[in-house]
């Protein structure tokens, strides 16, 4: 495992725990999803999948927002950072079980079944990692259950195979991910091919450790310029549809959990052929 977070950026006076960039990112990120889960009274990315007519369809979708906004605000806190991974794990994990997964078995070749799929691993391997971080009891010993190295190689594992489903989205809908490649790029096509084998090349590269440190840092930057070249521009020189303003927040959603994975990382070789 690499460097221990808590030692590089933590002082024994403040109450604030900053464990990483990613993680304050992360964290703010949660925040403001639940804010806009409570003012919209609607399901925020990752929390989407729910289908119209579900038994209290509308009550879920505030539950969804609170529990963001109290894990991401407990992230930040020393005495809360703890059980808010916990609990955002805990909820994140029986929202990919008893939610995507369900999904997929009811429409096994829809792509947004498979996208959702991989957006809520994503941030199941973000809240794994910093639920890795946050750990130690009062005695600073930690359980034993998805913990340290064996706990980082499962949210490293989950992180790998939410890549593919998105580079598979990019060849299945390559001409609508050409649309959105700025007009000021040649070859859109191109473009659109090659950001999906990106995704797809990082998570292989993940999954078998080779030049994992490497790959999951550009997969999420890849994220985070998607966010920047692509949906930014989109609701800031038009006039954005409701469709358009969840691509971006789930943009932004996915970098941030994307940055808290490859956080993870840091005191391994970039170039490393195999993660330790």
């Amino acid at each position: 495992m690499g460097a221990d977070p808590m030692n590089q950026t933590e002082t024994g006076t403040t109450s604030i725990r900053i464990a990483s960039p990613g993680h304050a990112a992360f964290a703010a990120t949660m925040v403001g999803m639940g804010v806009l889960g409570l003012v919209q009274g609607k399901f925020t990315p990752t929390w989407f999948g729910i289908p119209k007519g579900f038994p209290a369809r509308e009550a879920l979708a505030y539950l969804c927002a609170i529990i963001s906004l109290l894990s991401g605000i407990g992230l930040l806190l020393r005495r809360t950072s703890a059980a808010a991974s916990r609990l955002l794990l805990g909820c994140l994990l029986v929202w990919l079980v008893l939610v995507r997964a369900i999904n997929i078995l009811r429409a096994p070749a829809s792509l947004d079944a498979w996208w959702g799929s991989g957006d809520t691993a994503l941030m199941t391997a973000a809240a794994l990692v910093l639920y890795v971080w946050f750990a130690e009891n009062r005695e600073g010993e930690r359980p034993g259950f998805a913990t340290g190295d064996k706990g980082l190689r499962i949210a490293r594992v989950l992180y790998g195979l939410a890549l593919i489903p998105f580079g598979v989205a990019h060849f299945l809908n390559l001409e609508g991910t050409a649309s959105l490649v700025p007009g000021w790029l040649p070859g859109h096509m191109a473009w659109a091919a090659v950001t999906g084998a990106a995704f797809i090349a990082a998570g292989l590269a993940v999954l078998t450790g080779v030049f994992a440190r490497l790959a999951a840092s550009l997969s999420a930057l890849q994220m985070g310029l998607f966010t920047f070249l692509v949906w930014v521009p989109i609701v800031t020189t038009g006039h954005p549809n409701a469709f358009q303003w969840g691509e971006i927040v789930d943009s932004w959603v996915l970098t941030a959990g994307a940055w808290v994975v490859a956080d993870s990382y840091r005191g391994i070789p970039w170039f490393a052929l195999k993660t330790r």
